[in-house]
């Protein structure tokens, strides 16, 4: 149960393993990732499980040295009001 961080992607599973959560960021090169999808389930929406996962995601790329650009209208409107990782956008 709780947040996973993959290669290129954050997930949350339930004490069921049943993901309920996810933030996928894949690269388009050697140093860059596309923030390109958020999804959380219906059950945890409004309870800030969008923002743990992008934040999750954004400490990745950054551990990872990476920059990122931002195709998923959520992470656009994270990135807006966090901005202490605007370090890692390209």
């Amino acid at each position: 149960m709780g947040i996973t961080v993959g290669d290129y992607k954050v997930e949350y599973y339930d004490e069921n393993q049943e993901k309920k959560g996810e933030v996928t960021f894949p690269l388009i090169d050697q140093n860059t990732v596309d923030i390109n999808h958020t999804f959380v389930d219906a059950s945890l929406r409004g309870m800030g499980m969008a923002g743990k996962l992008m934040e999750a995601a954004a400490q990745e790329i950054r551990r990872k040295g990476k920059k990122a650009v931002l195709t998923c209208s959520y992470a656009v409107k994270w990135f807006d009001s966090h901005k202490e990782y605007q370090d890692i956008l390209k």
